[in-house]
């Protein structure tokens, strides 16, 4: 198939050689020359920068434009969008008594103006581009606020609170598969944007040639493909890149940055790069220790003892929510449903753990 760039090559080729062309022969007559000779050399030459140069006065500023526009997230375009047009309205409506002045800066100073109020409405706005967001999005939800007290309204307030963020998902989140059942709950505000580099290392691992990761890979996969038709929140896989960056984890903080949206994630160490720099983070570990069960020392539940503890006379048994809970004396009665008191509730980095000891009075 042929490119777009190079159909540009064809045709600036084409208008370089035949620009050459016309001036070899104006200045074949000027010097009293061959005219023939001139056109043939300078139609050469046009030939030959028509074929190297038309790109980067055609398709290679396009492209770089389009490159730097996919970084800038659509807040800063709006608000830049609509700081143009505010200087632009102020500018023109300083020209008509700028163009009453004296020559030249009748002529001058309006140009000026356009230029000055131009670039002061994009930077202003884009500087409170937070404000100008803050301020449209009330605007935009007034509406539904006022329907709130009809039937119908609430559902309508909540799609609108749901609306203008977007979360970025990395793979390990993905392989986990709890996201599907969590964007499922709509407990998620947003579109879930999933970079193509992100789906791109998705696929390496789904092809890897260890089974294990071969496994979490095409499990990843399908917990896509479910989130995409499942998920009670727009799920959208986006061709946005991070050039001069190679690592998947560092672009997507770069990313997160210019987007201004937080990551989910489960990767410890991507937590800890992220808010060293300042980005926010949605950890579904954090997520899942948040909501298991409380308990206070005290209180008495029934545990099935499973296995033995690292401590002598140690019995270790599992809440439904994953919860450790440590059962002291509790070696001789492994398999065994037994009521325990609770003594200490500790929580760690890897979760929460519970210590205990066996309830006499309820056997």
């Amino acid at each position: 198939m042929i490119g777009v760039e190079f159909i540009f090559r064809l045709i600036g080729m084409i208008v370089c050689a035949i620009a050459g062309v016309y001036i070899g022969r104006s200045l074949g007559a000027l010097v009293g020359a061959s005219s023939d000779l001139y056109a043939v050399v300078l139609g050469l030459v046009g030939v030959l920068v028509g074929l190297v140069l038309t790109p980067f006065v055609t398709t290679r500023p396009v492209r770089y434009i389009v490159s730097v526009l996919s970084k800038v997230s659509v807040q800063s375009l709006t608000s830049g969008l609509i700081g143009l047009v505010s200087g632009l309205i102020i500018a023109a409506l300083l020209s008509l008594p700028l163009s009453m002045l004296p020559e030249p800066f009748s002529q001058i100073l309006p140009f000026v103006g356009v230029v000055i109020f131009g670039y002061l409405g994009v930077a202003v706005f884009v500087i409170r581009q937070g404000d100008v967001s803050e301020m449209l999005f009330t605007r935009l939800q007034a509406p539904a606020a006022e329907s709130a007290a009809e039937p119908g309204g609430v559902s309508a307030g909540v799609s609108n609170t749901m609306v203008g963020r977007n979360v970025l998902l990395d793979t390990s989140v993905i392989i986990d598969g709890r996201i599907a059942d969590i964007a499922r709950t709509g407990f998620l505000a947003g579109t879930l944007l999933i970079p193509r580099f992100v789906l791109n290392e998705l696929q390496y691992i789904a092809d890897s040639p260890d089974a294990l990761r071969r496994q979490r890979g095409r499990r990843g996969m399908e917990v896509l493909s479910q989130l995409q038709k499942d998920s009670a929140v727009p799920v959208r896989i986006s061709d946005i890149d991070v050039e001069g960056v190679r690592e998947v984890d560092d672009k997507l903080v770069v990313l997160a940055r210019q987007l201004r949206c937080p990551i989910l994630t489960n990767d410890y160490n991507l937590n800890r790069v992220a808010e060293l720099q300042g980005v926010a983070v949605l950890n579904v570990n954090e997520l899942a220790n948040a909501v298991k069960s409380v308990f206070l020392p005290g209180e008495s539940i029934t545990v099935n003892i499973i296995q033995e503890g690292r401590e002598a006379g140690q019995g270790i048994a599992y809440l439904d929510d994953g919860t450790m809970v440590v059962v002291e004396d509790g070696r001789n009665r492994i398999n065994t449903k037994t009521p325990v008191n609770v003594t200490k509730v500790l929580q760690t980095a890897a979760g929460r753990m519970i210590f205990a000891r066996i309830d006499e009075t309820k056997e």
